[in-house]
């Protein structure tokens, strides 16, 4: 009787920490859909300054790379 004991003490044992498992892992993937969002989201706004930055870019007058510079 105790190895039978034993074995429901393990496998009781093992059902909680698979519980606890899961547990862990919907929060990791929780965090890792944020984490997607938040990259989505700075991409989103490196792309967007990119696109101001070439607008103003495109705004230079052309030649003028060098004005202003010592030779």
């Amino acid at each position: 009787m105790p190895k039978l004991q034993d074995l429901a003490e393990r496998v009781e044992r093992l059902v909680l920490r698979h519980e606890e498992l899961k547990r862990t892992n919907t929060l990791l993937e929780q965090q890792v859909a944020a984490l997607q969002s938040e990259r989505d989201s700075l991409r989103s706004r490196l792309s967007a300054a990119r696109a101001r930055i070439d607008v103003l870019l495109e705004r230079l007058p052309a030649g003028n790379g060098t004005q202003g510079l010592p030779e």
